[in-house]
């Protein structure tokens, strides 16, 4: 963290202040629901699959693959306007959850649907640690 952090961050409260202390602790955490046991992200209230409220905290393995991505040519925030382009991923968790993130240290080109990747954490503020992901080799 030397730079001041640019880019949008995220906003923190009760219903995903676990999520973000578990990528703090160097953890992928998702809710579970307690009822019928299916995972979630992001955080809601309601399980989609059964509408239960009753739900926990589930730390991941914190391994998937890419589900699908782009690249992104346009800085819709200046804080981007460095990276441009970028790639961003839909990960696919091996617990089933879907997640979008930036993948790092593989170049655009070698990026492919199916390629495992495991979570990595930045921290970016004192406040904000993120989840990116690199390649799973």
């Amino acid at each position: 963290m030397n730079a001041p952090y640019t880019k949008p961050l995220p906003a923190i409260d009760d219903r995903n202040r676990p999520h973000w202390a578990g990528n703090a602790a160097g953890e992928l955490r998702v809710q579970r629901c307690d009822d019928c046991g299916t995972p979630r992200f992001p955080a809601s209230r309601w399980c989609p699959h059964c509408l239960s409220e009753n739900t926990s905290w589930q730390t991941t393995s914190g391994k998937g693959q890419v589900w699908s991505w782009c690249v992104f040519h346009r800085a819709y925030f200046k804080g981007f306007t460095d990276d441009l382009p970028y790639a961003v991923a839909l990960i696919e968790l091996d617990e089933g959850v879907k997640i979008y993130s930036n993948l790092v240290g593989i170049p655009r080109e070698q990026i492919r649907i199916g390629m495992r990747v495991r979570a990595r954490f930045e921290k970016v503020t004192e406040a904000v640690t993120l989840v990116k992901f690199e390649e799973d080799k």
